[in-house]
């Protein structure tokens, strides 16, 4: 041994590899060989692509919920100003049809839908709302409720 540098630590000469040196690189060699560093299998990757597959069926799910919720939420619209229309148009009933018609067309369009029919029997106002959902960006479609408003009948 000799002493190197500035250092105290003494320095090993190279000299001849000894039996248990051999012995100890040959243990860690398979052990790295059996742990797969060095390895050329094909399933490398593999776990990151699962992952990725995962997320993207987790993200489609979500989607199709709000999708399914933007239409859901359309329907309740679409009765709501339906309700309220058809309470509108009963109160002008007695007015006559075109008093009745245009309250509740007023009503249904203040509650963001579009009266498609309206009817009077009797004291009775019959109506047809729409309402205009968006369940996905790019995808338009329309709700529809009826509703029937009048008199008490006793």
């Amino acid at each position: 041994m000799e002493r190197g540098g500035t250092g105290f630590a003494p320095r090993m000469r190279p000299g001849p590899e000894t039996h248990f040196m051999r012995a100890c690189r040959g243990a860690a060699s398979i052990f790295v060989s059996r742990m797969g560093a060095g390895s050329t299998r094909t399933d490398r990757g593999a776990a990151s692509i699962f992952v990725l597959a995962v997320g993207l069926v987790l993200v489609a799910g979500g989607v199709a919920g709000a999708a399914v919720g933007a239409a859901r939420v359309g329907r309740h619209e679409a009765r709501t100003a339906a309700d309220l229309g058809a309470l509108a148009g009963a109160m002008r009933a007695v007015e006559g049809r075109q008093a009745a018609c245009a309250r509740a067309a007023e009503i249904a369009a203040a509650n963001g839908g579009r009266l498609t029919s309206c009817r009077l029997d009797g004291f009775d106002v019959v109506i047809e709302v729409e309402t205009v959902v968006t369940p996905l960006p790019g995808l338009t479609t329309h709700a529809s409720a009826a509703a029937r408003a009048g008199p008490i009948r006793g």
